[in-house]
């Protein structure tokens, strides 16, 4: 497969996906010379196999997928779905990259489909924004935790979700197994206070 060397500009990346996606297009932006497409669920798998197959787009690899919660987005201002799925095209042949957005239609139930058939590399990644955001992939083969323990209870990057947890585990002698027990760590500040002079950095 032939590969192009010299690095198309973000906005020669914009108008191919431009080109190629239409009205699926939802925005399309560049920001810091990378190029952001934002596409609706329903649409999600359709445009992510154009990216694939399109000519002019041609993104052979997922790099990245990612889940987001956006609640306190903005001090808690954001008025948009909560859920997002983020993922990252790499272009190998055309040597180009982009970042495509998607937002999960039901905030209380987040599904999208999976893109595993498209791009095997979706699997784990798919799986760790199941465990850490509860986000669900329709479609995928084995949609099951990847970091968290079995026995664990909810979604640990969800931004309501309690940096001490809600159980603890440990090693029971007298019954000889592994036990959880509601968590027992006191809440604590964790941010250090700083003192810094008044000329700290050259300001005044």
């Amino acid at each position: 497969m032939a590969t192009q060397s010299v690095r198309p500009s973000a906005e020669a990346v914009r108008d191919a996906v431009a080109a190629a996606l239409g009205e699926r297009i939802r925005t399309l932006k560049v920001s810091h010379d990378e190029v952001t497409v934002e596409v609706a669920a329903a649409d999600y798998r359709e445009v992510m196999q154009t990216l694939r197959d399109a000519p002019a787009c041609r993104f052979e690899q997922l790099i990245d997928l990612c889940g987001v919660d956006y609640s306190t987005y903005r001090d808690g201002a954001w008025d948009g779905p909560r859920f997002a799925v983020v993922v990252h095209l790499l272009s190998v042949s055309l040597n180009q990259r982009l970042r495509v957005r998607t937002f999960c239609p039901d905030d209380d139930f987040p599904v999208i489909d999976s893109v595993t058939a498209i791009w095997p590399s979706a699997n784990w990644y798919e799986r760790e924004a199941f465990d850490l955001y509860g986000i669900v992939f329709e479609g995928h083969a084995d949609l099951r935790r990847i970091l968290t323990d079995y026995g664990f209870i909810g979604h640990p990057f969800r931004k309501d979700f309690p940096l001490s947890g809600h159980v603890e585990m440990r090693y029971d002698p007298e019954r000889r197994r592994v036990i959880y027990e509601p968590v027992t760590i006191e809440p604590r500040e964790i941010t250090p206070r700083i003192i810094r002079e008044d000329s700290y950095g050259g300001l005044h």
